[in-house]
């Protein structure tokens, strides 16, 4: 072959394999366009274009009383679209722009005109379209800014422009009452595990209402701006929550504990309040102390903290005893000096006997251990199984199936359980090798003072959508009679005994009746036992005794001053129920039916004032004064403070104003002409100038109150 031959080859070569390959580009280029090209296409707009979620606003979470107790309030993101206003109106834009960089600086304030101006100014210059003005703006300062130049449609001659504020909405959810019953309330975390808490974790599907979407598209930079001012699939708001909680109610029992908790140097604490019949829980407090020593809601022990109960389980002891019919409240237990020997173990009541023969209702009241574990142990020692049951049957085995998560379930042991001893059932009597929470521990309670009837706590009565109700929440009834009507009827009397004789006593008040039990328990720390003697203080019952409306548990944990359970967690008790007596009217019978001048024709003292307005107060009390003078000659103004005397009014004559309120001692001195200057507060003991005294009008005066 000559070397012509040999060139023509290698060219036609060279040649044949670059037409083969661009035949395989052009192919490859014909497959991915209408093979693969639906697939490339998608994958192209889910990196351009792309679904942004609008989170719904969530529902509220109202109170009993109608309060609000969560809720959600809109936020915006602002951002400033430069290119709103086109390249060919720069002297419109030029115009504006100056006014508006002025009021965003007057309103935000954390910027000068002039740096809003070179912001303003700047995305212009780059053609931005998405720049951020600023973030979590309130839905009130937004109404406000949208007014602002620019930043709302406009028109100049004939051609109309469009804004040039884009917003993006978040919600943020708040309580208005901070951390009024915040671990009931609760909170959804969707961030990492989602992790549900209180009402707003068990209701999520309720109140987190139907997210929407809007179509957002990425520019340059790796920024996302609305394809459409508008959302293309609106939210749809969650709905409402309406729950048992009082605001009143809640907020006296969370100052109650937390006085009682910095009191006794505690760890801890928890109160719940609670309506008999319906099982409405009205109050729940928790308090734990952090390491600044302020005590705050972190976990709700009310509910998920499981310990041995201590005292306040003999209740169901001597309830399981009478119910078997095995004792009557009269029948007699020798406690000796306050021992008892079982096998290993010495069985020690707190305080050394008054007497070495008690009636069962005396043990009760003084919450005798020795007592309590005897009788247990007599009647039930070659039977467990039927003592275990009997607890079982009260309910106390079984959780309450609460409307909000976290709950822990009890733990009331049997013979086959693995660890069941010689020593269990005389310590299982008095509240030990248990566990139940304060909440199945108060349920219980609340059982007897629903004459046997046992009701799940409730704390949702109804859910709202758009005030239209969607579902209606009644007391669910676990069990209808725990007990005989007799051997509830004869505990009743026994818990009413220890408020009246026993370690409650302290505790009660003339004003209206209540049951209850005293507990006190040392608490099991894990490795170390009950060697540390660190204890849990608590105190259940109910109010009225002869009518109950409603139940209450008090539990405190390591007290440092002091711990028993009278002592500790007692007071909290008597407290909360002072005050929901004093706010709650249903309690007191009608004003008819009592006695309101119980001294007899004598007139009450009313201080220096009004005559009118004095009268109005009388009238409505039912009194009718006919001579002024006699009443205040009558009154012990030394004992009881200032009787009534008419005021008198002169414009430059200093008024007498002792014995007033602070706002009626203002009102009169300043009618009068005179400046005046408070120190103190309650009512008035001296004035800096005499009554009576000429004194030209605008002449300070000093008040100090006691």
């Amino acid at each position: 072959m000559n070397i012509r031959k040999s060139i023509l080859m290698r060219v036609y070569l060279a040649f044949g394999l670059m037409v083969f390959g661009a035949l395989l580009v052009f192919g490859k280029l014909l497959h991915l366009q209408y093979v693969d090209g639906g697939e490339w296409r998608a994958m192209v707009d889910s990196l351009t274009i792309n679904e942004r979620v609008i989170e719904a606003a969530r529902g509220n979470i109202y109170a009993n009383d109608g309060s609000l107790l969560a809720t959600s309030v809109p936020e915006y993101e602002l951002r400033f679209d430069a290119m709103s206003i086109p390249e060919e109106a720069n002297d419109v834009f030029n115009s504006k722009v100056d006014s508006l960089a002025y009021r965003l600086a007057g309103h935000f304030g954390d910027k000068s005109p002039r740096q809003y101006l070179a912001l303003l100014k700047n995305a212009r210059a780059k053609k931005a379209r998405y720049v951020l003005i600023k973030r979590a703006v309130s839905h009130q300062d937004l109404k406000v800014i949208k007014t602002f130049p620019l930043f709302h449609t406009f028109r100049e001659g004939k051609k109309r422009y469009s804004t040039s504020l884009v917003t993006v909405r978040e919600n943020k959810r708040i309580l208005p009452f901070t951390n009024l019953a915040a671990r009931t309330i609760g909170y959804k975390n969707t961030k990492g595990d989602t992790v549900l808490v209180g009402l707003e974790g068990a209701y999520g599907s309720y109140i987190d209402g139907k997210s929407g979407s809007q179509l957002m598209q990425r520019i340059a930079g790796g920024v996302w701006v609305p394809v459409n001012r508008e959302v293309e699939v609106a939210p749809v708001d969650g709905s409402d929550i309406i729950s048992t909680l009082d605001v009143n109610m809640q907020d006296m029992a969370q100052r109650a504990l937390e006085k009682q908790l910095i009191a006794s140097d505690a760890d801890n604490g928890c109160v719940i309040l609670m309506e008999v019949k319906t099982g409405e829980v009205r109050a729940i407090a928790n308090f734990t102390r952090d390491g600044e020593g302020v005590f705050r809601e972190k976990y709700n022990y009310a509910i998920a903290q499981g310990a041995d109960p201590g005292s306040t389980f003999k209740l169901a002891s001597y309830l399981a005893l009478l119910d078997d019919r095995l004792l009557d409240t009269s029948t007699h237990v020798d406690i000796g000096n306050g021992t008892y020997k079982v096998p290993s173990h010495t069985i020690r009541d707190s305080h050394a006997p008054k007497k070495s023969v008690l009636t069962v209702k005396e043990a009760f009241e003084e919450s005798s251990n020795v007592g309590v574990a005897k009788l247990v142990h007599t009647h039930y020692g070659q039977n467990p199984a039927r003592y275990t049951a009997k607890l079982h049957q009260f309910g106390l085995g079984q959780s309450l199936g609460l409307q909000i998560p976290g709950e822990v379930k009890p733990w009331v042991k049997t013979p086959e359980s693995r660890t069941w001893s010689k020593l269990s059932l005389v310590q299982m009597a008095y509240g030990y090798e248990l566990r139940l929470t304060p909440l199945q521990m108060l349920a219980f309670y609340n059982a007897v003072a629903n004459d046997g009837k046992l009701v799940a706590p409730l704390f949702v009565k109804e859910i709202r959508h758009l005030g239209n109700t969607v579902q209606h929440f009644e007391a669910r009834v676990v069990n209808e009679h725990i007990a005989s009507e007799q051997a509830i009827k004869k505990v009743q009397g026994m818990l009413e005994g220890v408020m009246t004789n026993g370690t409650g006593k302290k505790l009660s008040s003339p004003l209206y009746t209540s049951a209850g039990k005293t507990g006190t328990a040392q608490m099991n720390d894990g490795a170390r036992g009950y060697g540390a003697r660190r204890y849990q203080s608590s105190f259940a019952g109910y109010f009225p005794a002869e009518n109950p409306k409603y139940s209450m548990i008090v539990v405190i944990r390591n007290p440092r001053k002091g711990y028993y359970g009278g002592a500790i967690a007692g007071p909290v008790f008597k407290e909360l129920a002072d005050m929901v007596y004093a706010n709650d009217l249903s309690l007191h019978g009608t004003f008819a039916a009592r006695k309101v001048n119980v001294a007899g024709s004598k007139m009450p003292l009313t201080l220096s004032g009004s005559k009118e307005a004095s009268n109005a107060v009388y009238e409505a009390l039912g009194f009718h004064p006919s001579n002024w003078n006699a009443l205040a000659q009558s009154a012990d103004s030394a004992s009881k403070g200032v009787p009534f005397v008419e005021v008198q009014i002169k414009e430059g004559v200093v008024p007498n104003v002792l014995g007033m309120g602070l706002s009626d001692a203002i009102f009169t001195m300043e009618n009068a002409g005179f400046k005046t200057r408070v120190s103190g507060r309650g009512k008035v003991v001296t004035q800096s100038l005499l009554a009576g005294t000429k004194l030209k009008v605008g002449t300070p005066i000093i008040l100090a109150l006691n």
